[in-house]
């Protein structure tokens, strides 16, 4: 008896239809549960990466802002070092110097007259400092350490005095 339900049940149409729509329903259930898990599998991998990857452009960020406000320190620093030797006795006797430099080699070029003259004259006074600085007095001036300022004070005293010599003759 009970083999004849089982029978009557495996040869009933309905039956199996609905047997084959378990088993197919049940089959699509399988495949997408493995299907979520590998997905989230690949969702914490990715997860994992990506916040590795903001750990690491985060560090970079810190170490850029870093390097860049020492960037800035330097140049600062940098700026302050320049305006400092600028300021320092010379600089600008220097400056000034290069200027007249310029404004001869202009003149050499521009005006045809100037250049003998101008040698003759650099002759002169070329002489009259090169007396100045011989002898005892302009050797002790030289060996005593002095300030950048009193040593071009005493070089002009010198040249006034020994231009006033070579004048007077």
């Amino acid at each position: 008896m009970e083999t004849d339900w089982i029978t009557t049940l495996i040869g009933n149409p309905f039956a199996k239809g609905l047997a084959i729509g378990l088993l197919f329903s049940l089959f699509i259930a399988v495949r997408s549960y493995l299907r979520r898990r590998e997905i989230t599998r690949e969702v914490k991998r990715l997860r994992t990466h990506l916040h590795t990857k903001l750990e690491i452009d985060s560090e970079e960020n810190e170490r850029r802002k870093q390097e860049l406000d020492n960037i800035k320190k330097e140049r600062d620093n940098l700026r302050i070092s320049v305006q400092s030797l600028n300021q320092k006795p010379g600089r600008k006797e220097i400056r000034q110097y290069y200027i007249y430099q310029t404004a001869l080699d202009m003149m050499f070029e521009k005006a045809p007259g100037f250049a003998p003259a101008w040698q003759i004259t650099l002759k002169e006074a070329e002489l009259l400092f090169e007396k100045s600085e011989k002898g005892v007095f302009p050797l002790l001036k030289r060996l005593m350490p002095t300030t950048p300022g009193k040593q071009i004070a005493e070089y002009e005293k010198l040249s006034r005095v020994s231009f006033e010599d070579g004048t007077a003759k």
